[in-house]
C-alpha cells in the first residue's frame, strides 16, 4: 500500500496491534491515493490492518472511495468479533468487540455470514455498481486463509483423506477462497470488464505450520526470515495480459513494494510525483518478459527483535553491520541472514509422510549466507567460504540501517477498549 520498505515506515517490528496508537504514516500517499489522483474509482473489501487509532488512518481517508471489511489483523470468520491478544499488555486481556465496517460505520447485520462469502458478494456489488466510463481499482485482501481456522463443513468434506484436522480445515479454506476468486472473475466477464482488467493475486507471507500451513520443501515458516517465511508466490491475469505472456512462469526478483509503481506508472500510466518509493515498475517484466529492474531486495531490519529495550535505533555508527540484529537481504542470487531469523526447520505437511528436518546449529550462530538460485531450500550456509560476499552484503545492510527511521512500536492504550466504543474496535483519538 505504501511502496516502501518497513525501515522507512517505522513498521520493522511485529504487527500493529489494535490498542497501539500507530498506523501507516500519514505523510506519504497510498497506492489508492495515487490511483484516485489518476481518475480511478477506488474500493477496498476485506482486511485493512494498517492502524485504527484515529480516523485519518482508515481506508476511506487513505484514498478509497468505499470500504467494507475489518480494520484489525484477525477475527472470527462468522461473528466478525475479536479479542485483543497484544503481548505485554494485560489490560486488554478480556476485551472483545465487533470489527466489521461499511465505510466508517459498524456493520452489525452480518453475523454468521462466513467472511469469504461475504467479501466475494461485496466485491461483486462494487463491480456491478461501477461506472464503466472510468477505470476502477478494487483492493480485496481476503481474511482467508489467516487463523482462526474456520470454514463450512462442506469444504472440509472435500478432503476426507486428510486426517490432520487443522490441515483439512486450511485446505477447505483455500478451496473456498479459490472458488470465490473464480466467481469474481466470472462476474467481471459478465459485466464486460474482463478484457480491460489486470488481476493480481499474491501471498503476503509464508504459511503458518502451527495452524495447518506448509512451505515444504522451503525452510521455516511465517514470521521467520527463511524462504518459507518470505518467499511469496502469485500470478497476474486478465484480458490486458498479452497472449504470449499468459501461462508463463517468471523467477524474476519482485518485491511487494513493487506493486505500487507497477500499477500506478506501469498499468495506469500515471506519474509518481509526491512519492518516495522503494519499489520498481515491474510492468515491462510482467507484460513483455523484460528483466526485472530490481537487483536487490531488503527483507527487513528489526533492531528490537527479542529485545527488552525501548524501541530505538540511536547508537554509534557501526564499523560494519551488527550481526546480532535480526535482518535479511537479497542481492542477486545471494541472501544474507543475521541475528535470530526464527525457527529454521524444514517441516513437511502432515499428509506427506516425509520426515521433518531440524538444523543442528549452535544457539549463538547469527550469520548465514546462501545462493538462493542454486540452493533455494537454504541447506548450505556459505558464510565461512564466501567472506567477500558476506562483507559486501553486510555493507548493504549497514547502508539501509543508517537510512532507517526509528521503530514505532508504542505501548497499548487503554482508551481503545471496545467497551468504550459501543463494543466495537474503533478509533479513540
Amino acid at each position: 500500500m505504501s511502496g516502501r520498505y518497513q525501515i522507512h515506515t517505522g513498521l520493522q517490528h511485529g504487527i500493529i496491534w489494535p490498542p497501539q496508537p500507530h498506523c501507516l504514516p500519514l505523510t506519504d500517499p497510498t497506492l489508492a491515493d495515487k490511483l484516485k489522483e489518476a481518475g480511478y474509482a477506488t474500493h477496498a473489501v476485506g482486511k485493512w490492518h494498517l492502524g485504527i487509532y484515529k480516523k485519518a488512518c482508515w481506508p476511506t481517508q487513505r484514498g478509497f472511495d468505499s470500504y467494507f471489511g475489518y480494520l484489525t489483523g484477525s477475527e472470527d470468520y462468522y461473528t466478525h468479533s475479536r479479542g485483543c491478544g497484544m503481548p505485554n499488555f494485560p489490560t486488554c486481556k478480556k476485551w472483545n468487540g465487533l470489527d466489521l465496517y461499511e465505510n466508517e460505520e459498524p456493520a452489525w447485520d452480518y453475523k454468521q455470514n462466513y467472511s469469504t462469502f461475504l467479501f466475494v458478494d461485496k466485491a461483486k456489488d462494487v463491480i456491478s455498481a461501477h461506472d464503466k466510463t472510468k477505470p476502477m481499482f478494487l483492493y480485496l485482501p481476503f481474511q482467508a486463509v489467516h487463523g482462526p481456522l474456520q470454514v463450512p463443513q462442506s469444504y472440509k468434506d472435500l478432503y476426507p483423506n486428510i486426517t490432520n484436522k487443522a490441515r483439512q480445515t486450511l485446505l477447505g479454506m483455500v478451496t473456498c477462497m479459490d472458488e470465490g476468486i473464480g466467481n469474481i472473475t466470472q462476474h467481471l466477464k459478465q459485466e464486460g470488464l474482463w478484457n480491460d482488467t489486470v488481476l493480481v493475486f499474491s501471498t503476503d507471507n509464508g504459511g503458518q505450520i502451527l495452524v495447518g500451513g506448509s512451505n515444504f520443501p522451503l525452510r521455516g515458516w511465517k514470521g521467520s526470515l527463511w524462504e518459507g517465511g518470505l518467499h511469496g508466490v502469485g500470478f497476474v491475469s486478465g484480458g490486458i495480459i498479452p497472449e504470449s505472456r499468459k501461462g508463463v512462469f517468471s523467477s524474476e526478483l519482485i518485491h511487494v513494494s513493487d506493486w505500487f509503481p507497477t500499477l500506478v506508472k506501469g498499468v495506469a500510466g500515471w506519474d509518481l510525483n509526491g512519492t518516495s518509493l522503494d519499489g520498481f515498475n515491474q510492468w515491462p517484466t510482467i507484460s513483455q518478459g523484460a528483466s526485472s529492474p530490481r537487483m536487490e531486495l531488503l527483507h527487513n531490519i528489526d533492531p528490537i527483535f527479542n529485545s527488552s529495550s525501548k524501541p530505538s535505533m540511536t547508537r554509534k555508527e557501526p564499523v560494519s553491520f551488527d550481526q546480532s540484529i535480526r535482518a535479511a537481504l537479497r542481492l542477486g542470487d545471494w541472501k544474507i541472514v543475521t541475528g535470530n531469523p526464527g525457527n529454521g526447520s524444514w517441516i513437511s505437511p502432515p499428509e506427506d509422510g516425509t520426515p521433518s528436518v531440524h538444523p543442528d546449529e549452535p544457539a549463538s550462530k547469527n550469520l548465514w549466507l546462501f545462493n538462493i538460485k542454486e540452493d533455494p531450500y537454504e541447506y548450505f550456509d556459505l558464510s565461512e567460504s564466501q567472506t567477500d560476499i558476506v562483507k559486501k552484503l553486510l555493507g548493504r545492510l549497514d547502508f539501509y540501517y543508517k537510512g532507517a527511521v526509528p521503530v514505532d512500536y508504542p505501548d497499548g492504550d487503554p482508551n481503545c477498549d471496545p467497551a468504550m466504543h459501543n463494543n466495537t474496535w474503533s478509533s479513540w483519538e
